[in-house]
């Protein structure tokens, strides 16, 4: 009786709520596509231009974000991807369970508002391709002075708030349609500007070799100074940008909602796609586009928007790069959202969370302010949740190492967890008391400030209750959980078996899709190697702009029609 009960509040609750059933688990081409997707996006060219604008030398720029996007990969790999995968739960419904309902709370809503911020500042960028291309003035104040933009904003939203409705599944799809050819597309600007650049230093549009690219980019693109001629940031500091630039999904454990989904552990180091692919090729490639639009347009790079950069270094194909990869983050982030908002309002689906939360964003993505507040905002927001993360850590990793009890709080049915919430504020404290105090670099200011919360939650923890052993809550815990299996076991054996298609005509469109992709970096490589003289370049850069772009309507189109085909034939098979 107990037990058809329970299955009913199983039913009852949505899947959200619920660990990830064995059925839904993901292999690893969904999470290489999803995190190069995310973060080969719109940001990166801010990204790169910043750190030009700031002054970094080349050789720190080569160094220094491969050492911080390797730090963030194996932060990712041994913090986040464990728990996710131990748990089958998001940041959301573990904190519930070990903080109770007003730190949840409070903390769901603080997420809520960071990633719709991030969402609507994504839709902004994107919004300035099609702003370009429609000779819409630049948006220079904090609220948006011409009507027509306005519409932009609204159109670019709809697609990125449909997307992220439809969960997990339709997230990773379009991204994993899109990574590649954002790769690609990074690729291809730098080599496309690059016979600009070396003109403009040397007199010559020819690179001949390494030490060449080296000098060239060292006079014209990272030359180690800031914007009024000042020496800029060194090594170090270009290592802890890099490496605190996701702190809020690594070390604060949003990313849990992602990787919960991953089938193993070693699937942490598919980030590798976003970071080493993403950030380190698409910062440094967006540094060499913004410099080489630059000299084009005669004007700093400071003054450029991701639209202009993007137009002059791949043409049409750039414009819709910046709405493409402005979509692939805002995607996620939108779904970060949802859940967040579906933790507050459990008596609503997912679904209808993230509509509502879509709208929000919508609006705020018309003020151009969040657009250019992007860089402190992901500063601020990673030294907020970073204590949350250490929290979680400390429950998830120290309290059995240390004999302490984990979910303790979830046992004793606290809904207001005292050591949580002052452990959280105490952390904030400790890390904005240190920004204030200017003791470290403020790129740094997350590993003190996870640490220092991590002692001191486990100190209060363990003066509250979890020193004590609760031997019949944890043997009502482990029924709960086989329950939880058995009734998704049942769900899975009414799903539909899938089946690949290896079809001739979708093997023909997937040898399309990879063709127009080979194609493109063909002609982007002829323009920066086989242009001698600036006639020839500009023949060069036409010829990629033309067929750069018919390339990437063919990629689309070949690419979409396949991963329909492959759905669609899951579907028949399954029916049959």
């Amino acid at each position: 009786m107990t037990r058809s009960s329970n299955e009913v509040n199983l039913h009852q609750l949505e899947e959200e709520q619920l660990p990830v059933a064995k059925h839904n688990l993901k292999g690893w081409r969904h999470f290489l596509g999803l995190y190069a997707g995310e973060h080969v996006a719109a940001s990166e060219f801010v990204f790169g231009a910043t750190f030009v604008a700031l002054g970094a030398s080349m050789t720190d720029i080569l160094i220094g974000l491969l050492i911080g996007n390797i730090l963030a990969v194996l932060s990712w790999t041994f913090i986040t991807t464990p728990i996710a995968v131990e748990t089958r739960l998001s940041l959301y419904t573990y904190l519930q369970k070990i903080a109770g309902d007003s730190m949840t709370r409070l903390y769901n809503w603080a997420n809520v508002i960071i990633f719709t911020v991030i969402s609507a500042a994504m839709i902004t960028v994107s919004a300035t391709a099609v702003r370009f291309a429609l000779n819409i003035p630049a948006q220079l104040n904090w609220y948006p002075t011409n009507p027509w933009f306005v519409l932009v904003v609204l159109a670019v939203g709809i697609i990125v708030v449909l997307v992220a409705m439809y969960g997990f599944n339709a997230v990773s799809n379009f991204s994993g349609i899109c990574a590649p050819w954002l790769f690609v597309m990074f690729i291809s600007g730098p080599l496309v500007l690059m016979p600009e650049l070396a003109n403009a230093v040397t007199g010559d549009t020819r690179v001949s070799d390494w030490a060449e690219f080296m000098h060239i980019g060292s006079i014209s693109v990272w030359t180690g100074l800031d914007a009024n001629g000042n020496p800029g940031i060194g090594l170090m500091e270009v290592i802890g940008f890099s490496w605190a630039a996701n702190t809020i999904t690594h070390f604060g454990l949003i990313d849990m909602a992602l990787l919960r989904y991953a089938k193993k552990r070693s699937y942490g180091l598919c980030t590798s796609a976003g970071m080493l692919f993403g950030h380190y090729i698409a910062w440094i490639s967006a540094g060499i586009m913004g410099a080489g639009t630059a000299v084009l347009v005669q004007k700093s790079i400071t003054e450029l928007d991701p639209g202009d950069v993007a137009f002059h270094a791949l043409g049409l194909s750039g414009l819709v790069i910046v709405i493409v990869a402005g979509w692939t983050t805002a995607n996620a982030n939108l779904y970060r959202a949802g859940l967040a908002a579906q933790a507050i309002f459990s008596n609503h689906s997912r679904n209808k969370t993230t509509f509502m939360v879509g709208i929000v964003t919508v609006v705020i993505a018309c003020f151009p302010f969040v657009f250019t507040k992007l860089l402190p905002l992901l500063t601020y927001a990673g030294l907020l949740v970073v204590p949350v993360g250490g929290i979680v850590f400390a429950e998830h990793f120290v309290f059995p190492r240390l004999g302490l009890t984990r979910y303790w709080a979830h046992y004793r049915k606290i809904t207001h967890s005292k050591p949580a919430v002052t452990a959280w504020a105490a952390g904030l404290v400790f890390g904005f008391g240190l920004n204030a105090l200017d003791v470290i670099s403020f790129y740094y200011l997350f590993l003190p400030t996870w640490i220092f919360t991590i002692l001191l939650y486990t100190a209060l923890a363990k003066r509250h209750g979890a020193a004590e052993k609760y031997p019949q809550e944890e043997a009502d815990l482990r029924t709960y959980d086989e329950q939880v299996e058995t009734f998704q076991a049942k769900q899975a054996e009414q799903l539909p078996v899938q089946q690949d298609d290896n079809s001739l005509f979708t093997n023909v469109l997937t040898v399309l899709a990879r063709g127009s992709l080979l194609i493109t970096v063909l002609l982007a490589g002829y323009t920066m190697f086989f242009s001698a003289g600036m006639e020839q370049y500009v023949t060069n850069r036409t010829l990629f702009f033309n067929a750069g772009f018919g390339c990437t309507l063919a990629y689309f189109a070949s690419a979409y029609w396949a991963m329909k085909r492959r759905q669609r034939t899951s579907l028949s098979s399954s029916v049959e």
